[in-house]
């Protein structure tokens, strides 16, 4: 299961992370965030242990969110040693996703 990150977990969860993370921002109200949280929930059984996988709740943790410039959703950002190192906005099939994935393992 994708991990919950808050804005009080995130620096211990992804910043510090040794491992490659995407993370996915999204809203309950949001239509095709629930499009692709499926997408999201199965890479984050693929990768277990090989990479971070987890979602911020854009509405819950506001601070995060902005801290990156989250202004539409969905919007996955991919982390590499604590920063960002690529992006998709949108909903996109789950092979765009594991494609910029494995692009940064």
């Amino acid at each position: 299961m994708a991990l919950e990150i808050t804005d009080g977990n995130f620096e211990e969860t992804v910043k510090n992370s040794d491992k490659v993370a995407l993370v996915d921002f999204w809203a309950e109200w949001c239509g095709p965030c629930r499009m692709i949280g499926p997408l999201v929930e199965e890479l984050s059984q693929e990768y277990d242990g090989k990479a971070v996988i987890g979602k911020v709740n854009v509405d819950d943790n506001p601070g995060v969110s902005q801290q990156f410039g989250v202004r539409n959703i969905p919007t996955i950002l991919f982390f590499k040693n604590g920063e960002v190192v690529d992006k998709q906005v949108g909903a996109v099939p789950k092979a765009a996703l594991e494609e910029k994935l494995k692009a940064h393992m």
